[in-house]
């Protein structure tokens, strides 16, 4: 029997005010990547956060950022590895400060797609990471997409597990459309759920140009502050529940 994990980017509050239903949330998937405090979230979110994870017996993921909540962690910073590498190891000591049980790290939005090309961005992120590892006394996978973070997991002797979008659409050559083009954010709950389908059976998507894009991985996300995220993960949670395919976290 197929299994895979379904996660979204959840806890992401801005002003004290969360930008999705995260109890709703937290009851149809079985991974959850939390914001701790570069893009969004506070400590009181965090804790919440770990809080209904420890309820609802979702696996709690780390979600970092670049510091720019005035950008939502949508925009790359320049900035040197040194620097990042201690920015991201702050905010997953915020994490484990509000109680949270780190089970994976996945890098949000513009440091997630550097990581993914860029090797010094990277660099500072797998050492980040690394280092939460050797204090936690066990693997910490990183969860991505790209070539560099990859090879920098490996390098480090951390997991890399890959990821696969249901709410994005994908260029020819597997990467993301960027957030701004046609065809970038998807909204249909039915779509989301028939894709979800399809990469499960024979990991593989349709790209913008209607071409097919082989996809391998392990997790898929629905992004949690989308109009229609709610609706979408029911319906992919639902679709895979009927098509016998197991949701679970690996971690």
């Amino acid at each position: 029997m197929r299994r895979i994990d379904l996660n979204a980017d959840l806890g992401e509050t801005v002003d004290g005010r969360p930008t999705a239903d995260d109890d709703a949330m937290f009851a149809v998937v079985s991974s959850a990547s939390i914001a701790c405090g570069g893009h969004a979230g506070d400590a009181a979110s965090m804790a919440a956060a770990a809080d209904r994870a420890a309820r609802t017996g979702v696996a709690i993921g780390a979600h970092p950022s670049y510091l720019d909540r005035a950008n939502f962690g949508r925009v790359v910073v320049a900035i040197d590895p040194a620097t990042l590498r201690v920015q991201v190891a702050d905010q997953l000591a915020a994490l484990r400060a509000a109680g949270a049980d780190i089970r994976y790290v996945k890098p949000h939005g513009a440091l997630y797609h550097a990581a993914g090309s860029d090797p010094g961005t990277a660099r500072a992120v797998a050492s980040a990471v690394a280092d939460l590892a050797g204090e936690l006394g066990r693997a910490v996978p990183i969860l991505g997409l790209g070539a560099a973070i990859e090879a920098e997991a490996i390098a480090h002797g951390l997991p890399f597990r890959r990821e696969a979008f249901l709410d994005r659409g994908y260029r020819p050559d597997g990467t993301l459309v960027p957030r701004g083009e046609p065809g970038a954010v998807l909204d249909d709950p039915q779509a989301a759920a028939e894709r979800a389908v399809r990469l499960a059976r024979a990991g593989e998507v349709i790209d913008v140009d209607g071409t097919i894009v082989h996809v391998d991985a392990h997790s898929f996300c629905v992004h949690g502050d989308s109009p229609a995220a709610v609706a979408m993960a029911r319906a992919v949670r639902a679709a895979l529940d009927s098509a016998g395919i197991t949701v679970e976290a690996p971690w």
